[in-house]
């Protein structure tokens, strides 16, 4: 199983700059493993060209290294916070792509305008505070970490599985490494798709809650319809 954790946060590196998430190498994402509760995440600052699957660093949840030769992402403690405090989290994508980054820079969320948001969010993606001068000079990465993690206090974090970090980019959640890119994604589209549209209306206001229902729960509620299911 571990080994198949590691091919999938591999492949689901290899997507950032596939789908034009990231420049350099500004990303990463990570995957918890079932059976083993290690996460398996990007080494730091290795281009993702270069990638293999002997790279990825297998951690426990403490932070100690498994397996592996390389050092961690640096955003490692973040991704920790956030597996220890929602269990069915089990793939994270942080990425400063150029839209859903520009909403963080300015301290705005990215609202529920379209069909195309409510399609993969229950409401609007939230954009959280900068972190205080005393919580980044304590512990930079495992502050932040802990301030997603209070965010979503309050709210199902596999609903809305995305959130911007003001000043800094987006992370984004899913049942797995691939589902977590694929959220970052959207949310970089839907975002590009608030600029453009907050251009041409900047009175623009969000979609209402029924058609944000119908075209969520479609998808994801109780009674899918949404693709290829099971036939009765």
């Amino acid at each position: 199983m571990l080994l198949e954790t590691k091919q999938k946060v591999l492949k689901a590196n290899q997507l950032l700059p596939k789908y034009d998430l990231v420049k350099f190498t500004w990303g990463n994402v990570s995957q918890r493993d079932l059976d083993t509760n290690y996460i398996v995440i990007k080494p730091s600052g290795v281009n993702y060209e270069d990638l293999t699957i002997d790279h990825m660093v297998v951690l426990d949840l403490d932070g100690n290294i498994i397996e592996g030769k390389l050092n961690p992402s640096s955003d490692t403690k973040t991704h920790l916070e956030v597996y220890k405090a929602f269990p069915l989290v089990l793939g994270i994508c942080h990425v400063h792509s150029t839209y859903a980054t520009a909403y963080a820079q300015a301290g705005k969320p990215i609202r529920s305008l379209g069909t195309t948001h409510a399609d993969y969010f229950y409401g609007d993606v939230m954009c959280v505070r900068v972190l205080t001068k005393e919580e980044i000079e304590e512990d930079y990465e495992k502050n932040t970490g802990k301030l997603i993690v209070e965010s979503f206090k309050h709210k199902d974090i596999l609903a809305t599985p995305g959130i911007l970090l003001q000043g800094h980019g987006v992370f984004t959640f899913g049942k797995s490494a691939d589902e977590s890119v694929h959220n970052a994604v959207v949310i970089e589209e839907v975002a590009k798709m608030n600029s453009i549209t907050e251009s041409i209306n900047p009175d623009v206001k969000p979609i209402p809650q029924y058609l944000m229902d119908k075209h969520y729960l479609r998808k994801h509620g109780k009674n899918a319809y949404y693709g290829q299911g099971k036939k009765k």
